[in-house]
């Protein structure tokens, strides 16, 4: 059962990066747009969340409490029809590329190429979300196994990796983009940084764009400091991270502290309760910002 959920979850997901619309699926599988929506979006993300040796049944049975539309038995009863109507789809062909993406594409790929002198692992210094303090984490650069892309990893202060890409543009700029939320689900992050005008360097300096706690834009001062070349990723996960009170830094953190923490290192927006978004509103958020 788990396999073929996977297999419908996947087929569809497909589907839908391909341009197809979510009615015409349900159309072609003789099933109310709805109920495919609640199965898509809510029933099989949860049951494929959980665990693969967690007993598949109570799985299914508290992914179907989420929903109040879909059955278990209506469900069950209509996967292999399921599985055999989406084997058979054909999704229109996907539109040509605009420019920008595939300026993307040949950047993703020749990255790789150009990143062996900023390949390894980091030290990265910002201004804490939740508190006047020290973030530290790590950073692994390296291209990846086939040399097709870059790769980065992030061991957050949490104690959790996360995965992503990178792209280096024209020689001087190196953006790194991963999610802190498990996919399909985004929340994305972006590291500007500037490459210095040597080989192997040090340290990278940049800005970290991310969503504070209410999903409003952040932009803070981050600096990347060299560790070592490449490690696995198992010896990757060991290493610290955390964050660190001002009066437990040591000489060299409070030198990255005074550069990434201080007023002025840290750009952020919030919501304004408002009806309307004009002028007035703008300076009420500047206002609120000093409270």
């Amino acid at each position: 059962m788990r396999e073929d959920l996977q297999t419908i979850y996947d087929t569809i997901t497909r589907l839908r990066l391909q341009g197809t619309k979510m009615k015409d699926i349900a159309t072609r599988l003789s099933m109310s747009p709805s109920v495919l929506s609640a199965i898509y979006t809510t029933v099989l993300p949860a049951f494929l969340a959980r665990p693969a040796d967690a007993d598949a049944n109570n799985a299914l049975d508290e992914a179907l409490a989420l929903v109040n539309n879909v059955s278990r038995k209506r469900l069950l009863a209509a996967i292999p029809n399921m599985l055999l109507r989406l084997q058979t789809f054909s999704s229109p062909a996907p539109a040509a590329s605009i420019p920008i993406e595939q300026a993307l594409a040949k950047a993703w790929h020749a990255s790789a190429n150009e990143a062996a002198p900023y390949a390894g692992v980091y030290q990265s210094y910002s201004l804490s979300s939740s508190t006047d303090a020290l973030k530290v984490e790590p950073y692994l650069i390296v291209p990846a196994p086939d040399a097709s892309s870059l790769r980065v990893a992030r061991l957050s202060a949490y104690r959790t990796i996360q995965w992503g890409t990178g792209i280096i543009n024209n020689h001087q700029n190196l953006y790194l983009t991963f999610s802190e939320t498990v996919p399909p689900q985004l929340n994305l992050v972006t590291l500007y940084l500037q490459l210095p005008f040597r080989e192997q360097p040090d340290m990278l300096r940049g800005l970290y764009l991310a969503l504070d706690y209410n999903r409003n834009p952040i932009a803070r001062r981050i600096v990347l400091v060299r560790q070592s070349d490449p490690v696995p990723a198992e010896e990757f996960a060991a290493l610290p991270s955390g964050i660190i009170a001002r009066e437990q830094l040591t000489p060299e953190q409070e030198t990255y502290y005074q550069y990434t923490c201080l007023p002025g290192d840290y750009i952020k927006m919030c919501t304004v309760p408002t009806p309307r978004l004009n002028a007035t509103d703008l300076a009420r958020e500047k206002k609120m910002l000093e409270l």
